[in-house]
Parts: C-alpha cells; sequence; structure tokens
C-alpha cells in the first residue's frame, strides 16, 4: 500500500467522502488516504493528523515526497485537537476500535461543528460507532463490510443534522448490513456464533456464580440475536 494504491479497506473509506471538498484523516499513519484523496482529485484540501510521532514524521515525509504540502497539512495532535471548528467538511478515522472511535468524536465534540460528514471504520465493535452517532444526532446513510486479508472490516458514513431512530439490533449489526446481508457480513456474524458456542461451553463446565450466570445468559442473547438475524429472509 502506498500513496497511489490504496488497501481495499481505505478505498472503501475514501468512497464514502463525496461530495466534500476538504477532509480531516485522525490517525493518518503514513497519510496514504489523504495524499491519494488529493491526487485523485476527490477533495482540494487535507489534513493529517497523528498523535504517535513516528507517523507523524513518516506522514510528513510522504507528503513532501508526493509534493503536496501546499494541499495536505499534517498536524500532530490527539484526535480532533488537530482542528479547528468548521475547517474541515468531512473527517475519516480508521483502523482504531470503535469504543476508541467514540471516545475521540465525544472528546472533540465542538471541533465538529461546521462537519457535515463522518467516515467511520472501526476494527471493532461498530456497535459503540453506531451508538454514538445515534445519540449524537448523525444519521447513518451508509455502510460497507469487506474482508481484506482474512479480517472483517465495517465502514459506516454518517451525516450530520438530521438524527435517526435505529433498534438496538439495527446499532449492533448495522442498518445497511443487516439488509443486504453480503458473503462479508455473514462470515462475520457466523465467526461470532462460533466463538460465543465456544465460549458458552467452557462456562458450562466454570463453578457456578452470579457472575458466570449473567454471563452465560449475556451471551445466549446475543447468540440468538444473530440467529434471528442470520436467518431472516430479506425481501
Amino acid at each position: 500500500m502506498n500513496s497511489n494504491q490504496l488497501s481495499k479497506r481505505l478505498e472503501t473509506v475514501v468512497s464514502f467522502i463525496h461530495p466534500a471538498q476538504t477532509i480531516a484523516d485522525i490517525g493518518s499513519d503514513h497519510a496514504y488516504l489523504p495524499c491519494y484523496a488529493v491526487k485523485k482529485g476527490l477533495v482540494k484540501q487535507a489534513v493529517a493528523g497523528e498523535v504517535v510521532d513516528g507517523p507523524f514524521q513518516a506522514a510528513k515525509k510522504q507528503v513532501a515526497a508526493d509534493g503536496l504540502s501546499a494541499s495536505v497539512d499534517v498536524r500532530k495532535g490527539s484526535g480532533l485537537s488537530v482542528l479547528s471548528p468548521g475547517e474541515v467538511e468531512c473527517i475519516t478515522i480508521a483502523g482504531m476500535g470503535g469504543p476508541l472511535i467514540a471516545s475521540i468524536l465525544e472528546e472533540g465534540k465542538e471541533k465538529l461543528a461546521g462537519v457535515q460528514k463522518l467516515v467511520l471504520q472501526p476494527n471493532i465493535a461498530g456497535h459503540a460507532v453506531r451508538s454514538w452517532l445515534v445519540q449524537n444526532n448523525w444519521t447513518i446513510e451508509a455502510e460497507a463490510i469487506l474482508e481484506e486479508d482474512g479480517k472483517l472490516y465495517e465502514v459506516i458514513s454518517a451525516v450530520s443534522g438530521k438524527g435517526q431512530k435505529l433498534t438496538p439490533q439495527e446499532i449492533y449489526f448495522g442498518p445497511f448490513l443487516m439488509k443486504a446481508q453480503n458473503d462479508a457480513f455473514r462470515l462475520k456474524w457466523q465467526r461470532e456464533f462460533n466463538q460465543i458456542d465456544q465460549v458458552l461451553a467452557k462456562l458450562s463446565k466454570a463453578a457456578l456464580g452470579k457472575e458466570t450466570e449473567q454471563k452465560k445468559q449475556e451471551l445466549t442473547a446475543k447468540k440468538q440475536w444473530i440467529q434471528d438475524v442470520m436467518t431472516h429472509e430479506n425481501t
């Protein structure tokens, strides 16, 4: 992967940026995503935010090597602290856990003024991202799920200011993903179902106790949710 050829995962993230002309990529690593977006003419200006010094320096080198210093501003800082309110139309955050993405958005709420779109790619716990979006008046407009190198990734695109009500199942599985149920979606939840079965088998052999029983009930309920969604015939 480089600034001319992104991974399938990041290409999917980029595909949701339109129609924004200014973006901020938070946790940008080598700044491949913003450099690619500018090179392809998808955006005019970009900010690459990175909190760790190694990736920050790598991003600066990449932007300079691509001759994009006038278009891609590499900034060091935590989360959305690298931004000013109203500075960009779209924010992308990819390659982190869902709870971390949600905490970055929560801690940087004041920086979201003027942001029209969020494109978020949680590695795990996508429901934490959806829950934050619903609670903060964002509307999920599109989702994708894909497999790459044996791993499964969800991408969530949300727009501001509309608000949305989702069922607990839609928050957990994704309102668009559970309707489409492509191969990657079914693989993800079949894996999850099998893992729950394995944990339940271990818990059944564990010493009885309040915590053990509560865990068994939670997992059994989750297993039923997956079974219900996977066996639902879409129309």
